[in-house]
């Protein structure tokens, strides 16, 4: 499937989204669970039939022996479940179109959990009775027959993509809402790109994982860069999401993908279901930020947090709460504490955080001050505003390295300001282009010496350009002055071909030194470092300065223009009224 049919295919299946929402009975930030269970139950009959005929085989070979299996255990083996009949997406979809159709959905559900226990609790079961209004008996099996139109041929990594976009596409008609489950896989994906997850047997953390789409992206990542492939299969996901229902999204995300892992319902602070401490060779996560009812007592004496130190009120007088126990005045530190003592000593991390903790003060300034000085924060990186569904300002990446410590690069950090790099999706919501994510990962590969990956980008763009049509009336396709963009991007910033500093983009700021990160007073903002580009107008001074004094007296004449309208319409008001 290339990637213009497989957006045309993802575009015709939000249809059904839109279909719901006009007439089923369901709040607005309801209707995704059972579109997302529809995406399931297809993938899972599609999957199911690709193996049945090795299934019926292997059964087959084995019956009559003392290696006799049964086809529940065959089907585990061989594309990790068991689906029953009744859950074959054709008998459900032929089947009449009445109020009837919710309750087979609701059986074929409880009978792929039943056969199925890891996915127990997990699948939508009783919202489907919604989807068959009275006055409209027949809208879920409309609604079946459009993921019908999902070809039998999909694999895994199109069903992978399929959920992603629907969760994106939930996640933004949610708004702020949707911001808790689902970080933008464009930011996802370049953080990965950055981390650069080598594969092998490694182990995941994420302990504010949403909906998963961490564990998603890193996977397809190592799948990407390595020949293997079962590679995405041998590594395992812990995720940590304390909301039951985006758990089970998580849950569903994980085996559409075909990921080894467990999510588990619970709170981060409080909770520690894998013995996080030191265990990890990779943490990756989008924490909300600014959480203020943390209980200091409960968190204190933990060493994921305490190790570092415990954020507390700088008075001593520490915020209260209703039962006047001392709350941590904000969360932001135990979540950057909690991912730095997850890692082992090879260990790696990325992580989204409000802009506000690369300036912290008080006891903040203090643990960021020490973890500093330790050298394993490798890289900071400030992202473009409205990149994400919960906040418009600009969030930063933080970037830790354990390796880094033992390097000759312990005294110093990496400072990217990528607020001016982005694609426009809408007027309210940025992302990421496939380009722009390799350009600014190229900016940490030169940086660690990777030059060779510098020559290979410029050739393969290069490629594209020879390939590409110098006009083009589909805007999803990319012309011949879009590839030179990409090219001249990278040469005009880099052009040896090796890291160097760039005025408004980049700078590697050293620890000690005048204009260093302890002369910065620890800052870990990248504009501190990196600077701003002056562009040359080309003016002399007098000429600036007449400029200025010109657009002021335009600037007052409006004003005077503006004053005389107000007077004006609120005279008419008072002759309309007659007041």
């Amino acid at each position: 499937m290339t990637d213009k049919e497989l957006k045309t295919l993802k575009d015709n299946l939000w249809h059904a989204a839109d279909v719901l929402r006009e007439g089923a009975h369901l709040a607005a930030n309801k209707y995704g669970q059972p579109i997302l269970g529809l995406i399931f139950l297809r993938y899972a009959d599609i999957l199911f039939k690709q193996h049945k005929e090795e299934i019926e085989t292997e059964y087959n070979k084995r019956l009559g022996t003392r290696a006799e299996k049964t086809k529940r255990d065959i089907a585990i083996e061989k594309c990790g479940f068991f689906l029953p009949a009744c859950a074959y997406y054709d008998y459900i979809n032929d089947a009449p179109d009445t109020a009837e159709k919710a309750d087979l959905v609701k059986k074929a559900m409880e009978a792929i959990e039943w056969e199925n226990p890891r996915m127990e609790g997990v699948l939508p079961k009783d919202v489907y009775a919604h989807l068959v209004p009275e006055e409209e008996p027949e809208l879920l099996s409309n609604i079946v027959r459009i993921f019908k139109d999902i070809p039998e041929n999909c694999t895994v990594d199109i069903f992978g993509e399929i959920y992603e976009f629907f969760l994106g596409k939930f996640a933004m008609q949610e708004g702020q809402g949707g911001g808790a489950f689902y970080t933008p896989a464009t930011v996802v994906r370049y953080m990965v790109e950055v981390l650069d997850p080598q594969p092998g047997d490694k182990r995941f953390l994420d302990p504010a994982c949403g909906s998963g789409g961490m564990f998603v992206q890193a996977a397809r990542y190592m799948h990407a860069h390595n020949a293997r492939e079962d590679e995405r299969m041998t590594f395992r996901c812990y995720g940590v999401e304390k909301d039951p229902d985006t758990v089970k999204i998580a849950k569903m995300n994980l085996l559409l993908n075909n990921l080894r892992g467990e999510i588990t319902e619970a709170n981060s602070f409080y909770t520690d279901p894998y013995n996080a401490f030191g265990a990890f060779d990779y943490v990756m996560a989008n924490p909300p930020f600014n959480v203020d009812e943390v209980s200091f007592d409960r968190v204190s004496g933990d060493p994921r947090f305490n190790t570092y130190g415990v954020p507390r009120n700088a008075t001593k007088s520490a915020k209260k709460t209703s039962d006047k126990k001392e709350t941590v005045p904000n969360a932001n530190y135990l979540w950057i504490g909690q991912f730095a003592t997850a890692l082992n000593e090879n260990g790696k991390a990325a992580l989204v955080m409000a802009n506000s903790a690369s300036d912290a003060g008080k006891s903040e300034y203090e643990i960021r001050k020490k973890m500093i000085e330790e050298g394993f924060i490798s890289q900071m990186v400030t992202l473009p505003s409205n990149m994400f569904f919960t906040v418009t300002l600009p969030a930063t990446l933080w970037f830790f390295d354990k390796r880094k410590p033992f390097t000759d690069k312990k005294g110093e950090i990496l400072f990217i300001d990528a607020r001016g790099v982005f694609t426009q999706v809408d007027r309210a919501h940025r992302k990421f282009s496939d380009e722009q994510i390799k350009n600014l990962g190229m900016i940490t590969r030169l940086y660690n010496g990777d030059a060779a990956a510098f020559t290979a980008l410029i050739e393969e763009y290069k490629a594209e350009l020879a390939a590409a049509p110098e006009t083009a009336e589909d805007k999803e396709t990319r012309t011949k002055a879009y590839w030179q963009a990409q090219i001249d991007w990278l040469t005009d910033r880099f052009p040896e071909g090796k890291y160097r500093d760039v005025v408004g983009l980049c700078k590697v700021a050293k620890l000690e030194g005048e204009d260093g990160i302890i002369d910065q007073d620890y800052s870990l903002n990248a504009g501190r470092y990196v600077g701003v580009v002056i562009e040359d107008d080309g003016m002399t001074e007098d000429e600036f300065r007449q400029t200025m004094i010109g657009l002021n007296a335009e600037f007052e004449a409006l004003n005077g223009e503006a004053k005389e309208l107000e007077e004006q319409i609120v005279g008419n008001i008072k002759m309309l009224f007659g007041e």
